[in-house]
């Protein structure tokens, strides 16, 4: 009778530690299909990158930006302050080469800290190979920016913040 208990308690023990492991597994599963690092054209657009900035990639290089990947394009936001307000620079790139891509038309919808929200166009920088803006304004807080990039018939959305 002894040895009948205590074959039940190690079949639970091991039961409960292989729900454990599988748990987990899908957990690790998830996060690779994680919506907010990166949107696609047929996905909800209200996804936000992530702040922390990426170095390398297997796609080659940051810019120390944040970066969003959606489809077949690189988005890489860089917000640079200055004395009257912040400098915005975003790299379209396509590809696996992350090839420049000169000929989009390029806005951003920026949320202010209080609420305000203002369309900037981005023109395109050809000896950086990047679209730049200025952004006026230095009230303290968190700025919520939205890039959409309109290449042809296609629109590629990008969400990013900064902070002042």
């Amino acid at each position: 009778m002894k040895s009948f208990k205590f074959s039940l308690i190690v079949l639970g023990s091991t039961g409960l530690l292989f729900l454990g492991a599988c748990s987990n597994s899908n957990q690790a599963a998830n996060t690779e299909n994680n919506p907010a690092t990166s949107t696609s054209n047929n996905e909800s657009p209200s996804t936000l990158a992530s702040p922390a900035a990426k170095t390398n990639n297997e796609h080659g290089a940051s810019k120390g930006g944040q970066v969003v990947e959606t489809g077949k394009y690189h988005l890489e936001f860089v917000p640079e302050k200055e004395a009257n307000g912040t400098h915005l620079d975003l790299y379209l790139q396509t590809g696996d080469r992350h090839e420049a891509v000169p000929n989009a038309k390029v806005t951003a919808q920026v949320q202010q800290p209080d609420g305000t929200q203002k369309t900037i166009p981005f023109s395109y920088d050809a000896t950086g190979k990047h679209y730049a803006a200025f952004f006026p304004g230095n009230a303290a807080g968190q700025y919520q920016v939205k890039v959409t990039a309109s290449i042809g018939n296609q629109k590629v959305d990008g969400r990013f913040s900064f902070n002042k």
